[in-house]
């Protein structure tokens, strides 16, 4: 068997384990009641007699006669209740055929109550996750194999280590660090190797993401932004975690939104300086620098637009409602929710600045040739 099929073969197999343990481990733990599990049916009846209907919302409930699907109660028919508030971004009006998740409660192995929770969403979900690793793997093969790997320990450290130590209250910025720390060295030396280029890209990450995670925290408190205007911030406090710190949950956010960014950039440099050295074996270490800066700066003229469109992108109908209500510039941009955004976008976009220059920097100084003067 080739070198590159096995170790391909080998990373598969590691990303289908540790996928396969996330999925495991995030079964519902059923925290605040143990007789409540939420389980997949299929909904077979409906009766919107109590539904007031107003223009696109409904406000009431529907009561709903499901079959049980992938459980202990498999085919048995339960009679639900689905609470409708009149708010489109929360309410699920279910119709007959529907695929949707029901929470039960249960007595003495008996189910005694039933609420529905959601549409069933995550088989066509699964469907766009295999449609994306089949062409990760199609068109980037070995590379793209490692690439499922991070991108599975990745969503493996969020779930598992960021999320549980942020709400046990532990200190975010200790926390994203090692975060970052862990991110990083997954992603690009998984995927570059454990080499001069993996190491430029993982130091210069690293080096611009703690310049910037200082600018974002002399920044965000000169714009007096709390941490409140991110999505569910206020839900999750109400829910008794009243000792969160959620300006640093704030300020953590946005660096490990930019982290994506800032290594891509690195890898970029760090990828381009490895291949100019290998077609020049000679250069310099000045001439090397001077060729990353040139790259970053390329890179950096498209990359702090992606930024901007992705961050605008998420509250379009918000911009939307501001050119509806004719708002003035003035009141737009000093709106806390928006003040919030241009600084993620800007702090982002800064990052990406610095961890170019610095990737060049730090490449040039490992591949490049050291000149060495010599005394007449």
């Amino acid at each position: 068997m080739n070198k590159k099929i096995r170790v391909s073969f080998i990373y598969g197999i590691l990303c289908i384990i540790i996928f396969l343990l996330f999925i495991q481990s995030n079964k519902s733990s059923d925290k605040y009641n143990k007789n409540v599990r939420e389980i997949k049916a299929k909904v077979i009846e409906v009766d919107d007699s109590n539904v007031v209907k107003a223009g696109v919302s409904a406000i009431g409930f529907q009561e709903l006669k499901v079959i049980a699907g992938n459980s202990n109660y498999k085919g048995e028919t339960i009679d639900v209740e689905n609470q409708l508030v009149g708010k489109l971004d929360y309410d699920n009006y279910y119709k007959i055929g529907d695929i949707i998740i029901i929470a039960v409660k249960t007595e003495n192995d008996k189910i005694i109550d039933a609420k529905a929770v959601d549409l069933y969403r995550q088989n066509y979900l699964g469907f766009i996750f295999l449609v994306f690793v089949i062409l990760l793997i199609i068109y980037a093969r070995s590379i793209g194999v490692k690439a499922l790997l991070s991108f599975i320990c990745t969503m493996f450290i969020l779930w598992k280590f960021l999320i549980p130590n942020l709400l046990q209250g532990k200190n975010p910025l200790i926390i994203a660090f090692i975060t970052l720390f862990a991110l990083s060295a997954i992603i690009l030396f998984t995927v570059a190797g454990f080499n001069k280029k993996g190491i430029s890209a993982f130091l210069g990450t690293l080096s611009g993401l703690l310049i910037t995670l200082v600018l974002t925290m002399v920044v965000g408190d000169k714009l007096g932004l709390m941490g409140m205007t991110s999505p569910y911030a206020e839900t999750i406090v109400f829910s008794g975690y009243f000792d969160l710190n959620m300006k640093y949950i704030f300020y953590v956010a946005i660096i490990i939104g930019s982290s994506g960014a800032a290594m891509d950039i690195a890898m970029d440099v760090s990828s381009a300086c490895q291949e100019i050295k290998n077609k020049k074996k000679n250069i310099t270490q000045r001439e090397l620098i001077k060729s990353g800066f040139n790259v970053g700066r390329d890179v950096i003229g498209t990359m702090t637009t992606t930024l901007l469109l992705a961050y605008s992108g998420g509250y379009l109908t918000l911009l939307m409602l501001f050119q509806i209500r004719d708002s003035s510039f003035t009141r737009i941009i000093n709106m806390k929710i928006i003040s919030a955004e241009i600084m993620r976008t800007l702090i982002g976009s800064i990052g990406l600045v610095i961890v170019a220059p610095i990737t060049a920097i730090i490449a040039g100084i490992l591949m490049g040739t050291k000149v060495i003067k010599k005394l007449d």
